[in-house]
């Protein structure tokens, strides 16, 4: 039974002397046959790569359609295909084809591909973290020398944590007893079981004489961690599975812990009632509501737990009943214990944690919630609250800086002690990530394109829509690397990299998108959809090459889906060689053309073809004229000019 009894309290983390050191897709285009038609690019190349043609370009284009869109077994299929062909690819894939290969199971070739991701990207912190652990100590250190730090007169040799402001008091739990006859202990380890005290708070949070709670609401068994609404009204608090003297039990015969619910009425804490969220079967525990008391933040080891306990939040609804949990996500939570959190008036969260690189034991960690609700860059406080041991349930008043937090550090009095602090120096550091989102052709501000951040470990930080001018903007941690995806219907979506600035400011990042769907009309140049500026021949010869004919598989995609399209197909020299022998070599190559696409199925009427040579050049560059290879070509070029629809 002792053993059960432990591992009971340290699944949850507290409530005995030493629980706490256990611690884009792009949208389907509908046909239209009238006068224009839209061309989906990554279903042409999908039909491309199952044909058997093979490009980098093209795998790179249908794993991140997959990997942005969070299919990463498809996006897996196509990034093998991309690392199989011999050719030099950009660290980034790296590190894409490594988390697509855990989630079909193959970690073994995530973790070589991770290795050499870190060889490519040394200053990718996610390369370092996989290769070895972050030196957090420094980030500790940065942290640190922020606050000062004093006992306070709760601290007994006894057990003593857990603190919550009540109108003009301080809750708190204690395992002395400063009224009762005769003191209840634990039987496995001789400490008694802890109650709610109060303690009169005076300015500067100055403590003045204790009290114990209301005697309706502590029992026999364990009562700690309070939250109250501010007008002292309604209160939740951690109890053992006990209710009008019933005690409950899960399956294997253990009393957990469950938050519990009173209403202040009469001078009384009456109407005590556990949550819907609760169960005998796991424990919730450390309630704390946030500033507009419309959402309850807890611990838990409930099923969907990723760790020893996760810290979940649940709403709260107009009539007191409440929402279904959620759970943080692992920005917050870890393969550890995370617990005790707070949320302070300005939105910040603040939990201990045994996952997040710390000192050891349970250490404070803060996140701040941004305006979209989600986490941005959880650290550590600093070495001036943690400590090797485990250090708990913080709290800040958040104009005074002033606050509490409990800890079984060295030094101090009882098993559990409660310290006041003042915090002296803040930590938060924030930037203005906006800009601009445009199409990069024309320039247009596109309006309701969805930006994501991400911080470099690709946890998402938050998100928006741009604006009717094409704006946005984010609140972000100042010296980040961040990414930033733009996602937008009919455009490609785009990642960008972005590094905040280190001080408190505004950090402009612009981005410009391309059009992933064509919208073609009589008399546009099909191959301009697919970046198709010329169909390559070997010199001097008019025969279909193996890279031609990816191309014209991409044309003939489009002539297959739209059978009443007909296309003018002309190809084009530059100024070099005798004009008569450069229009005879343009004609044979774009009778080449319209002969394969003939063989592979298109009616001869929906084609013309001719050979322009050198009469229809774009630029300076005729002959005489000295030009760079690049001017000239700009001269060779093939086009599919769209003659009906």
């Amino acid at each position: 039974m002792k053993n059960k009894i432990l591992f009971y309290l340290a699944i949850i983390s507290v409530l005995s002397i030493n629980m706490y050191s256990q611690e884009a897709r792009v949208a389907k285009a509908e046909k239209k046959y009238d006068n224009y038609a839209y061309v989906d690019a990554i279903k042409t190349y999908e039909k491309l790569a199952n044909k058997g043609y093979k490009s980098a370009d093209m795998f790179k284009k249908l794993g991140n359609a997959y990997y942005f869109n969070a299919k990463l077994e498809d996006a897996a299929k196509w990034y093998t295909e991309l690392f199989t062909m011999e050719t030099e690819i950009e660290p980034e894939y790296y590190y894409r084809y490594a988390q697509t290969l855990r989630s079909i199971g193959e970690n073994k070739k995530a973790d070589e591909i991770m290795i050499k991701f870190n060889a490519f990207a040394q200053n990718d912190d996610r390369g370092k973290l996989f290769m070895e652990n972050r030196d957090y100590l420094s980030e500790i250190k940065a942290n640190s020398g922020r606050y000062d730090i004093e006992p306070t007169s709760l601290s007994t040799p006894y057990s003593d944590y857990g603190t919550a402001i009540y109108l003009n008091k301080l809750v708190y739990a204690s395992a002395k007893d400063t009224g009762s006859i005769q003191q209840r202990k634990h039987s496995w380890n001789n400490q008694y079981f802890t109650d709610l005290y109060t303690a009169e708070l005076g300015d500067e949070m100055v403590l003045g004489k204790t009290a114990k709670f209301d005697k309706l609401v502590n029992t026999r068994f364990h009562e700690s961690t309070a939250a109250f609404t501010k007008d002292g009204k309604t209160m939740y608090f951690t109890r053992n599975n006990f209710n009008k003297d019933k005690k409950g039990f899960d399956g294997n015969d253990i009393t957990l812990i469950k938050i519990y619910k009173a209403t202040f009425e009469n001078n009384k804490w009456i109407n005590i009632t556990e949550l819907s969220i609760n169960s005998d079967n796991y424990s919730t525990a450390h309630p704390a509501l946030s500033p507009d008391e419309k959402t309850l933040y807890f611990a838990s080891d409930m099923p969907g737990t990723v760790g020893l306990s996760d810290i979940f939040k649940v709403a709260i609804n107009e009539d007191g009943s409440l929402g279904n949990p959620v759970n943080l996500g692992n920005l917050i939570n870890t393969a550890g214990r995370e617990t005790f959190p707070y949320i302070s008036a300005d939105n910040e969260l603040y939990f201990s944690s045994n996952g997040h690189p710390g000192l050891g034991g349970l250490d404070v960690f803060v996140s701040k919630i941004n305006s979209e609700g989600n986490f941005n860059k959880v650290q550590n406080v600093g070495a001036d609250i943690n400590s090797p041991l485990d250090d708990f349930a913080y709290m800040i008043d958040s104009k005074s800086r002033l606050g509490f937090f409990s800890s079984n550090k060295d030094g101090g009095q009882g098993l559990d002690d409660i310290y006041r602090f003042l915090e002296t120096r803040r930590l938060t550091c924030e930037q203005e990530l906006f800009g601009k989102i445009t199409d990069i052709e024309t320039h247009e501000v596109l309006s309701d394109t969805k930006i994501t951040v991400f911080d470099n470990m690709f946890n998402e930080l938050g998100t928006t829509q741009s604006d009717k001018d094409g704006n946005y903007s984010l609140i972000v941690e100042c010296d980040m690397k961040l990414y930033v995806r733009a996602e937008k219907m009919d455009y490609t979506t785009k990642e960008v990299k972005a590094t905040t600035l280190d001080e408190n400011g505004k950090t402009e990042l612009n981005i410009e998108l391309e059009k992933a769907r064509c919208k073609v009309v009589v008399g546009d140049d099909l191959g301009k959809c697919f970046g198709i500026t010329n169909i390559y021949f070997d010199f001097d010869k008019s025969d279909i090459r193996y890279e031609a004919a990816i191309d014209l598989e991409k044309i003939l995609d489009v002539l297959i889906e739209y059978p009443a399209m007909k296309l003018d197909i002309r190809s084009h020299t530059d100024s070099r060689g005798s004009s008569k022998y450069n229009e005879a070599l343009s004609d044979r190559r774009a009778k080449s053309t319209i002969n394969w696409l003939i063989k592979n199925g298109v009616a001869k009427d929906r084609l013309t073809a001719k050979g322009y040579g050198e009469y229809k050049l774009i630029n300076k560059c005729a002959d005489g004229i000295e030009c760079t290879e690049e001017e000239h070509q700009l001269n060779r070029r093939s086009e599919f000019i769209i003659t009906d629809l």
